[in-house]
């Protein structure tokens, strides 16, 4: 079904896998006669001419991009602007869409919802952007129907942005990485691995794009196959997939923890730009003659068979089939993930959800950027014809991606044979992904085609004692169990006649709706701001010795940034720095922030000029201890805040607000044995934080202790790798060792200005 190779392979005209072994270099040269190096082979993937186009340095190792197009939604593009403008912002240089698809209910909060909104019209207005209003696109359909374009490149502030199916190698990112595009600053990274996706073969009838992702994702993702790299599809099975097949398998390589994607591109891709208006955004795109892959995937989609990813994790996965014959052991194995995860705090089961040995679902979501898409609703419809999800507690609701799309289903039928069956349909939402709709009641299970399954990120509060869980499956294999009335069953169990429709696409909706400034910006427009729309605190640069107290320490596998910052209706206060602050952690350490907040009294104190030691007592025998080996640490080169452990930090969304919170409640550093992904160590450098690395064993530190770190600020500067610190306890210095990993010389300047704003402040 999936097999990953043990090292990399060369790919000979895009049809052939020579595996990089001893006998690599005679294949090769038996088959093309000169043999081109490895490095020179590395320059003919898609990925390398891509990136090459796009790099702005002269050195391919250390990229310098500059990205063709931008996009964020209502969570993040408030963020993104106020920093913008606190740096010198007076227009957008590139396209720049702002898109309203996370807080589109505005039921939480009040006005706070759509007063972001319209700062969004009001700064695409004033700066030359794009405005999508609520309900017309989710970010990533937009993105797919209006911007892509073969060999260029997007940069999102949102984790799925993803549009490689159609040659566009995307990147979702923290916000600060769009400021500094923003400010005609470039994002800069090593030249990636690249690693090869080789499909053969045609998925079987009633086999869709979740299927083959979830596949790929339990393959990749716990060995960190493609971890930071960009997966490249190409392969003869290539060509047996729709355009809206690849889009879904695509989307959820944000799952793998990759860095990037991107696909060969063919007629059927063609066809897609042609059907949107914009065939002159099409390029056709191969590898070359012999292109070098740092790792190879080799998919059978023919073997792929109906997924289900159980709770809590897009990789705990395995065919419904596999599930159906071993229930009660893998249930069993679900509620012991549960307890590593969510502890004594709630109690969770599945079992209760085996009727007669069939295991019931409560509720099922077809929605957002992954199950929204055109083909995957009309399989749902066909397989729905003429039946009833009926009227116990099952309920099914259907999101199609953007109003286009839904307009088409009303026109060619495909919508109301959903609706007669009792399933509702909706406008374009992502609520369903992060926890702003249809949750479950308590102890719900729910099945969704949509990008994850993590803790809670359902919408249920861990705090209040809730508990409901997700399980990712395709919309083919929801739509079959929504036939059966809640009983999980695979679409391949059924005999189904698929219509396969053609899609029409319409723009009048966009042309009536969307404001688009085409480029222009008008500086006289006013921004509109609503009571909830703060400025970004203070910060201060980096001092010369830092005090930090431990206030959280995680022992989970990984944390998620929904871990760290909860989704939902908590992010209705995302443009409010200090107000969303408050719910750092919440769900997994509700007595952080009242931590924080207690040790950043010395930190401000400081900056107010009193004695810190007033402001917390505990800090005196911690200074008495510190000035045994550092005397002269104390007034004016002594910084005091926190810091969290966690072992691998920042899987999931790219919200920035997972560092920013912690800044603004007086975090310094993170301390890790792994960060989960590169966009969550970048926010924590951007916000002015340090990416400590602690080599893996016992901690020679735990929760509450302080821990000294003397001469940072000299050793950041001088692009130290080691770093001495200290454990202070029991009126003595413990000392043990931190590392910081690789940065640039902007990484670096950021962090000892104390956070972006600050580095690009005039």
């Amino acid at each position: 079904m999936v097999q990953l190779y043990d090292g990399g392979a060369y790919v000979l005209n895009g049809t052939e896998i020579i595996p990089d072994t001893v006998d690599a270099a005679k294949i090769l040269a038996g088959k093309m006669g000169a043999v081109p190096s490895r490095e020179e082979a590395k320059k003919q993937t898609i990925a390398y001419g891509i990136l090459r186009s796009h790099n702005t340095s002269d050195n391919m190792e250390k990229l310098k991009i500059r990205f063709d197009k931008l996009t964020s939604h209502d969570i993040t593009f408030v963020g993104i602007i106020q920093t913008a403008r606190a740096s010198g912002l007076t227009r957008f240089p590139m396209p720049y869409v702002l898109t309203n698809c996370h807080n589109s209910l505005c039921a939480v909060g009040g006005t706070i919802n759509e007063d972001d909104h319209m700062f969004g019209l009001t700064c695409a207005k004033k700066y030359g952007g794009v405005y999508v209003p609520p309900h017309q696109a989710v970010i990533h359909q937009f993105a797919r129907e209006m911007l892509s374009g073969g060999g260029k490149m997007i940069l999102g502030s949102d984790s799925h942005t993803r549009y490689g199916a159609l040659g566009t190698m995307a990147m979702g990112e923290g916000g600060p990485e769009l400021v500094k595009q923003l400010l005609n600053q470039t994002y800069d990274i090593p030249m990636p691995g690249v690693v090869g996706v080789y499909l053969i073969g045609a998925p079987m009838k009633g086999v869709g794009p979740q299927d083959v992702a979830l596949a790929i994702i339990k393959a990749v993702f716990a060995n960190g196959y493609v971890n930071n790299k960009v997966m490249e599809f190409i392969g003869d099975g290539v060509k047996n997939l729709s355009a809206d097949f690849r889009i879904g398998i695509d989307v959820m390589t944000t799952e793998t923890t990759c860095l990037s994607s991107i696909w060969k591109t063919d007629e059927k891709i063609q066809e897609f730009y042609e059907i949107h208006g914009r065939s002159g955004d099409y390029a056709e795109l191969n590898p070359g003659a012999v292109a070098y892959y740092d790792g190879m995937i080799l998919v059978d989609l023919a073997k792929i068979k109906p997924m289900i990813a159980m709770p809590f994790h897009p990789s705990n996965a395995y065919t419904i089939e596999e599930l159906n014959g071993n229930l009660m052991d893998i249930l069993d194995d679900c509620e012991k993930r549960a307890h590593v995860s969510l502890g004594d705090k709630v109690a969770f089961s599945l079992k209760d959800k085996v009727h007669n040995g069939k295991l019931y679902v409560d509720q099922g979501i077809i929605a957002g950027c992954a199950g929204g898409g055109f083909e995957n609703i009309c399989a749902a419809a066909d397989i729905l014809k003429g039946r009833s999800i009926g009227s116990d507690e099952f309920t099914l609701s259907v999101y199609p991606a953007s109003m286009p799309v839904y307009m088409e289903l009303i026109k060619n039928g495909s919508a109301a044979m959903l609706m007669e069956t009792g399933a509702v349909l909706k406008t374009a939402f992502c609520g369903p992904c992060f926890g702003a709709g249809d949750t479950p009641s308590n102890n719900g299970f729910s099945i969704r085609h949509s990008t994850r399954n993590f803790p809670n990120r359902e919408g249920s509060k861990l705090q209040n004692g809730q508990i409901a869980s997700v399980a990712l499956m395709d919309a083919r294999s929801i739509a079959a169990t929504a036939a059966n009335k809640g009983y999980l069953t695979a679409a391949t169990d059924l005999d189904v006649e698929f219509r396969n429709p053609k899609y029409f696409f319409d723009s009048k909706i966009y042309e009536n709706r969307v404001f688009d400034s085409h480029g222009v910006a008008d500086p006289s427009v006013e921004i509109h701001f609503g009571p909830n729309i703060k400025d970004w605190p203070a910060m201060s640069a980096l001092p010369e010795n830092l005090v930090l107290k431990v206030v959280s320490e995680i022992h989970d596998p990984v944390t998620t940034t929904d871990e760290l910052i909860p989704s939902g209706e908590t992010s209705s206060y995302r443009s409010n720095p200090l107000g969303l602050a408050e719910f750092t952690l919440s769900r997994k350490d509700p007595a952080y922030v009242g931590r924080a907040k207690e040790i950043q009294k010395a930190q401000k104190a400081i900056e107010a000029g009193t004695c810190p030691l007033e402001a917390v007592e505990e800090l005196k025998p911690v200074m008495d201890a510190i000035h045994t080996v550092y005397p002269e640490a104390g007034k004016g080169n002594l910084g005091v805040g926190s810091t969290i452990f966690a072992v691998k930090p920042g899987d999931g969304s790219a919200r920035e607000q997972a560092a920013s919170c912690q800044k603004v409640l007086g975090g310094w550093a993170n301390i890790a044995n792994s960060y989960a992904t590169k966009r969550y160590r970048s926010n924590l450098i951007n916000w002015g934080m340090l990416p400590f690395l602690i080599d893996e064993g016992e901690l020679p530190f735990t929760n509450g202790d302080y821990l000294f770190v003397p001469g940072i600020a000299d050793l950041v500067k001088h692009a130290a790798s080691k770093i001495k610190a200290y454990v202070v306890k029991d009126g003595g210095l413990k000392e043990f060792t931190l590392k910081l990993g690789e940065m640039t010389e902007e990484e670096r300047q950021i962090i000892l200005k104390g956070c972006l704003i600050n580095y690009n402040r005039v």
